[in-house]
This record gives C-alpha cells, structure tokens and sequence, in this order.
C-alpha cells in the first residue's frame, strides 16, 4: 500500500483490582459508583484513560459526593471524539483526553463551558486554554531499554544518545527496537510533530530507527510487552505515564526520560456547553483541579499532579526541578490545530515514510 493510501486509510487515533466494593461494573469499559444518598445527582463522563488508572480519582471523588451517581466510560481518543461530535449520542458531561489536538479543537469550536472557581482561576497558565480546556496530568515521553540486551554498550540517555545506539549498534538492534506508528496512532504522529520542531537530527533519528528495522506499534502497552518478553531491547517515545509502574514491576527494564529534551503530555478535561448536568461536572472538574484531587493522582497514580503545591515523585515541580529547561510540556495554543491540518499532516507523514525507509533503500 502507498503511504498515501495508507494515510487515508488509518487516519485514526491510538491513542484491576478496581475497588469492586464501590464499583459496579455493566461492562470492561463502564464504572458506576451508585449514589448512596438520595436524591441521586447524575455524573456521566468519557474518558480515554484506563480504569484502572482512573479508579483512585473515581473512588476519591465519590466518597466526597456519595450522593452523585457516577458513571464513567472508557472509550479510545477516536471513539470519544465521534462520540462527543455525534448528534446521536447522549451528550457526556465532561470528557477527558490525551489527544490534545481533539481536545483543543473542541475548545477552540465553541463547545466547552468555562468553569469559574478558585481552583480554575489560580490553575497555571500553561497547562489550560483560557478557562475551558485544563490539564490535570503532567506526563512525560521516554525511553525504555533492557539491561541485558545492551550490556557493553552506553545506554541512551537522550534523543542524541539514542542515535548514536542506533548507529553504532545497527547489526546487534535489527529488529529489536520498537516505537510509535506515526500513521495508526495519535499519539506517535503528536510526538513525531514535536520531535521534528523539536531536534535538527529528529530526521536522522527516523532513518537509524528505519536502519534497524524498529517495530512500529499503536500503543505504550504494546511496547512495553515486547520490551518485557524480550523481543525488543529498545522503546522510543512511551508513554511514562503507563511505563512507570510496569517498569517497577519488571527489574530487568529501565526508563530514561530524556535529559536533551523531555516532551511532556498532559490530558485534557473539559465541560461540553451541553452538558446535561453542568452542576456535578463543575463539581468534577473543580475536584481534578483541586490540592485534593491532584494528591490522589501524586499518591495512588502515575500521571503525575500539576498543582503547584505539590512535590514528589512525578509531580510537574518534582520533573521541573531535575530536568530544568529540558523539560518541554507539549503546548495548549492554536499550534495544536495545525497537527489536524489533512495537508499537513500528509506532508509529514510522507516525509517520515522516506526517511524510515532511506537507509533499506540505499542498502546501506
């Protein structure tokens, strides 16, 4: 397939031990939390975001408002943007994402509700759009490696010290390496944009990923697996987020965020104008803003808490006072909108298909 035809056709996203005692659950992909005082207040929201890293948020939520009937869906980026769009569809009352751009462009559309509260009013200017789109998480993009499939070799540190790998290693990684596919997934082709502003030699990095013929995967947990399982020795661009834990659970594994630049990525909330229960979204929404809420995200989750109060591991404050300037949250301004663009994206996508393949081409 041409990489044209192939654009057409994948223009998509990619992007446990769940307190059953609180939950119930009508299927894998919905948690209600039923009221248990009277009258009950209803709460539906969307989220692209595992149930299992959502829970502690739900579960801390509903013990604060017992009488909010809560339930919450858990659906892909893609499926949540056609869902929200969709005139057929009940209307959610708030949606959450990590697929800024869609997020932004809903915003930026007219069709999102402001939230005026304290929690709003003081949330940083960099991690919201006016007072309708916030960024409750702070998590950043990294690489994963196993130790032993790179014994003797320097491990890669940055995006500069992954291409040296790549290079130098280029026999010994034929197949081992793993990253995002810039055409299936959201995410890869959001981070591939950044990158490619981001670093003069990203394109010289596509190539030495093409040079070793890296698997092209639609997920973090996709590549995490491999990684796990020992088909690959190398992930470039998870999602730290989903990446913490399993790499704590796996000792052979090791996540590096990069110290030349670290893209950051935040999940996006907010409230449609047609909310049918604009009161319990506020309530929500205010609560993913508040001390309360952001400590539950620090304490019982690794999406990393943005309130400025706060520190510790994965906190904004904790990964701004290691990294410094190196840190670069993924920005929430109009630049979004221009990853959305079909020409645009068509040329980059183009683009990283030529590279990808330049050094199998050439033969060298």
């Amino acid at each position: 397939m041409t990489a044209p035809c192939r654009w057409l056709a994948h223009w998509s996203l990619a992007l446990a031990g769940i307190l059953l005692s609180a939950i119930t659950l009508a299927d894998a992909h919905v948690l209600r939390y039923p009221a248990t005082q009277s009258p009950a207040q209803p709460l539906e929201i969307y989220g692209a975001l595992d149930n299992q890293l959502i829970a502690p948020l739900l579960a801390d939520f509903h013990a604060r408002h017992p009488e909010i009937e809560l339930v919450y869906r858990n659906l892909t980026t893609l499926a949540l943007y056609r869902r929200f769009m969709s005139t057929d569809a009940t209307p959610a009352d708030v949606i959450m994402s990590s697929a800024m751009p869609w997020q932004y462009q809903i915003a930026n559309r007219g069709l999102a509700k402001p939230l005026d509260t304290a929690a709003a009013r003081a949330w940083p200017e960099a991690s919201r759009w006016r007072h309708e789109l916030f960024g409750f998480t702070f998590e950043p993009v990294v690489i994963v490696y196993r130790r032993d499939a790179l014994a003797g070799a320097t491990p890669p540190d940055s995006h500069e010290a992954l291409l040296r790998l790549l290079t130098n290693q280029r026999q010994r990684l034929k197949g081992r390496v793993v990253t995002y596919d810039p055409w299936r997934s959201g995410a890869g082709y959001t981070y591939a944009t950044e990158d490619a502003n981001m670093s003069p030699r990203y394109w010289e990095l596509v190539a030495a990923l093409g040079g070793v013929d890296a698997a092209l995967a639609d997920t973090t947990g996709e590549m995490l697996d491999g990684l796990a399982d020992g088909r690959y020795a190398v992930g470039y661009n998870l999602l730290g987020s989903y990446a913490r834990d399993f790499v704590a659970d796996h000792p052979q594994l090791e996540m590096v965020i990069p110290n030349d630049y670290a893209l950051v990525t935040q999940r996006l909330v907010l409230i449609p104008k047609r909310a049918p229960h604009p009161d319990t979204a506020e309530r929500f929404v205010d609560y993913l803003l508040s001390r309360q809420g952001q400590q539950v995200i620090r304490d019982k989750t690794p999406l990393g808490a943005i309130h400025t109060a706060l520190e510790g591991e994965g906190t904004a404050r904790d990964l701004r006072k290691t990294l410094g300037d190196a840190l670069h949250p993924i920005a929430i301004d109009p630049s979004l909108l221009a990853t959305l663009d079909t020409l645009k994206r068509h040329s980059l996508l183009d683009r990283w298909q030529r590279e990808y393949t330049r050094l199998s081409d050439s033969g060298s």
